[in-house]
């Protein structure tokens, strides 16, 4: 992913993306995405782009020393061993009402030093005033006040977050809308593709925008859009 192509991405919404990649056929229009599941915590920040890295955690039961989990440091290095930027997708094996929050102020901190510009997990997140005031985006299921017994299981695997099956190094994309994975093959068409679309659409909404236009010439208008699409 070259510096240009990152920062036309970064300009693009998910849906204008997703309408992209449809233009391709690479996939059928109900893939590639994260469903309603996972929701985007801090919906102000600007869309997101970066290579995936995978952790898989579990929190729900007590080790079986009785004593806290002590988190070891070994799953940086596959963190580091990726491109950035890096988005960390967090998948929990013990999701559920009862999760952990494994990302708080401190995993956010130590993510961004590791590269990662945000996180996406089907678990719980927490200390979000503190995590927004960094700029770290997160993507989550729901926010859960402790850390409960969460700890790293193991990285560099195949993750599935709401529907979306996550590889690492997968090109992530993500805003206020959701979370979709980008088909590296294609990825250095999206921008030219996003522009003609928010052409033909920019010139369509101008249309509904006239007053006087007869409903006849916008319907034309329409299915030539759409014709162009397909």
């Amino acid at each position: 992913m070259s510096p240009y192509l990152l920062a036309a991405l970064q300009q693009l919404d998910t849906c204008t993306v997703a309408n992209a990649i449809e233009t391709f056929k690479v996939r059928l229009r109900n893939e590639g995405y994260c469903d309603s599941t996972i929701r985007c915590l801090f919906p102000t920040f600007p869309p997101i782009v970066g290579h995936a890295v995978t952790v898989r955690i579990r929190g729900r039961s007590p080790s079986m020393d009785g004593h806290a989990y002590i988190d070891n440091s070994s799953w940086w290095d596959h963190i580091l061993s990726l491109p950035s930027p890096k988005i960390a997708v967090v998948q929990d094996l013990d999701a559920g009402e009862n999760s952990g929050s494994f990302v708080g102020e401190v995993h956010a901190q130590l993510l961004r030093k590791l590269g990662c510009i945000g996180a996406i997990t089907n678990g719980a997140v927490r200390d979000l005033p503190r995590i927004k005031s960094t700029g770290f985006a997160l993507f989550a299921r729901h926010v859960a006040v402790s850390h409960s017994y969460v700890h790293v299981v193991d990285v560099g695997q195949e993750v599935e977050i709401g529907g979306l099956k996550i590889k690492p190094g997968d090109w992530l994309h993500g805003d206020l809308h959701g979370v979709l994975s980008i088909p590296a093959n294609i990825g250095d068409q999206i921008p030219a593709a996003a522009e003609k679309i928010r052409t033909r659409e920019a010139a369509l909404v101008a249309l509904c925008n006239q007053p006087d236009l007869p409903l006849d010439q916008l319907r034309a208008a329409l299915l030539g859009v759409l014709q162009s699409s397909r």
